[in-house]
């Protein structure tokens, strides 16, 4: 039955979203990445506070959570099920039962759905967010351009109208886990980006 299906879909997207990698990174190298930096467990902090090797780490595997769950909700229901699978990964990511049911801004697993969906969306979206990582070294405005503009470049190179459309929630959430970014943004006080040797906040 679709319903099953549909339950599966969630079901196995929010347990693969909800693996936190960047508190598990942590916990390996001694340390509780929630009490560090900004106390997110996402790619940017573990970056900020272990450097940015063990911060591709992070990425690539909180990436592939968003990969894994449009996979699965594509075999078992089709362009919807990979939709819905990839926007449970999301909210999985950033409500993780194993830590409280707290968690990260679903960029990177955001990524990886994005990965499944069109690989060329995701190479523009990943340039720009590069750019502006290098010039003004604010993650938070490049993630939000990212987001905001992501179904936007899903229409021009063609994707499904499924995915065009279905990613707005998706995208809008992102940019509303982005909230306390922008409220630090406007009073100037938000973190930038450091390219040389890591310094972990003790």
């Amino acid at each position: 039955m679709d319903v099953l299906k549909i339950a599966a879909v969630i079901v196995c997207a929010y347990f693969l979203g909800a693996i936190p990698f960047g508190y598990l990174v942590g916990r390996l190298k001694g340390i509780n990445i929630r009490e560090h930096g900004s106390g997110n467990i996402g790619f940017t902090n573990v970056w900020r506070v272990l450097g940015f090797k063990i911060g591709l780490v992070v990425l690539f595997c909180d990436g592939l959570k968003g990969w894994l769950a449009c996979f699965v909700g594509f075999q078992l229901f089709g362009e919807w099920g990979a939709l819905i699978g990839g926007i449970v990964a999301i909210l999985g990511h950033s409500f993780s039962c194993f830590i409280g049911f707290k968690g990260g801004k679903g960029i990177a697993t955001g990524g990886g759905m994005l990965l499944y969906m069109s690989p060329p969306t995701l190479i523009v979206l990943i340039s720009l967010v590069a750019i502006v990582c290098f010039t003004i070294r604010y993650m938070s405005i490049g993630s939000i351009l990212a987001a905001f503009l992501a179904p936007f470049t899903l229409y021009v190179f063609g994707a499904s109208p499924v995915y065009v459309f279905g990613i707005i929630p998706a995208a809008a959430y992102v940019i509303y886990l982005h909230i306390p970014n922008i409220k630090r943004l406007m009073n100037g006080t938000e973190n930038k980006l450091s390219f040389g040797k890591k310094k972990m906040d003790q």
